[in-house]
């Protein structure tokens, strides 16, 4: 029997759907939809049927850009995995059925190519799926490949013990610190604050900082919902005078169930006060009190990169403990021959960047 695609208008539907799933990150919540019409993209929110059963959904994001318009899936599609071994037939099917859509409505919305990072796990047969339905590995990618994620459902102290020796040293030194300060706020006043030193950071690590405009609109996002907070360590060289600085900050997500560290910030002003790892630590027991059982630190570099740009801040996050996952490489299907041109332009611009 062929599988339906049917538009989802039900956030509740949406997001109860969603909870059933073992593999998702929140580039595939209603909200993160919402935060996509927010910063004027066109979005689709697609449920994907078999036997008249929902079993996958997909967020779909028109996206305009200079070179050219194309569709891209964040960390998608979704799909229900009721057990563990789930065949590899039915996510190639949830596919083909996204494909056969996009390929009818593009029609009128003449986009370029369609982009999707996958959530499948990086193993031959998921990547042979692809192969198979002419896709082709993007030059680069938009959201993380590889991640790292601690279970955080265990006590603190077991959390603790988990940690590279230097990251629980640093932790309980800051916190002796009484001149250190982490304070929790969704206030778009202290998101000001937290964007002055994101971008003193864009500058010293070489990375193209999002806008203002995108910050806010992505706290505005989950803040009714009360899924996001800003985190800023503030510093006190000198307490007697009470004046505070704050040097470094995080912006985190609380999502069914799961924690993840989306932004970080920080100064190198003082390099030998742990705040970093304070903050962290704060954000980390913030999820364990909201019920979170994973914490996602979001983007790593590949080990085996030794030069890779992201390596130190990978040292930091895997100090804390935890496992690595990976997904199959960010894919495309092209729709016009001027995708290609797009193709060179991008991994010129990729080995430029050093990734």
């Amino acid at each position: 029997m062929e599988m339906k695609l049917k538009d989802i208008k039900d956030k509740k539907l949406w997001e109860d759907f969603l909870s059933k799933c073992k593999e998702k990150t929140f580039l595939h919540s209603w909200n993160w939809g919402d935060f996509q019409e927010k910063m004027s993209e066109k979005v689709w929110r697609w449920g994907i049927l078999k036997k008249e059963k929902l079993v996958a959904l997909a967020l779909v994001l028109k996206i305009k850009a200079k070179r050219a318009n194309f569709f891209f899936i964040p960390h998608g599609p979704v799909i229900l995995d009721e057990n563990e071994n789930f065949k590899e037939d039915l996510k190639r099917e949830v596919l083909k059925t996204i494909l056969d859509k996009l390929s009818q409505i593009n029609k009128t919305e003449k986009c370029c190519f369609l982009r999707i990072s996958p959530i499948f796990e990086k193993k031959r047969e998921n990547i042979k799926i692809f192969e198979k339905l002419g896709f082709i590995p993007a030059p680069i990618h938009i959201h993380p490949e590889m991640t790292w994620e601690l279970k955080i459902d265990v006590p603190e102290s077991e959390l603790l013990m988990g940690m590279r020796k230097t990251t629980r040293y640093l932790i309980k030194r800051a916190q002796r610190e009484k001149n250190i300060k982490i304070k929790k706020s969704v206030d778009l006043k202290d998101l000001e604050k937290f964007y002055e030193i994101y971008q003193e950071t864009a500058k010293r690590r070489h990375f193209i900082p999002f806008s203002f405009e995108y910050l806010k609109n992505e706290i505005l996002s989950f803040q009714n919902d009360n899924q996001i907070s800003i985190f800023l360590a503030k510093y006190s060289p000198d307490p007697l005078k009470e004046k505070e600085e704050i040097i470094s900050g995080g912006i985190f997500i609380f999502w069914q169930k799961i924690a993840f560290y989306h932004h970080g910030a920080s100064l190198p002003k003082y390099p030998k006060i742990p705040t970093s790892y304070l903050l962290l630590w704060s954000a980390i027991k913030e999820a364990k009190e909201r019920g979170c059982e994973y914490f996602n630190f979001w983007g790593i570099a590949p080990r085996e990169d030794a030069f890779h740009p992201w390596q130190g801040l990978t040292l930091f996050k895997t100090g804390f403990g935890g496992y690595k996952k990976e997904y199959v490489k960010t894919q495309d299907f092209p729709f016009s021959k001027k995708y290609w041109l797009i193709y060179i332009f991008e991994t010129l611009r990729r080995y430029k960047r050093g990734l």
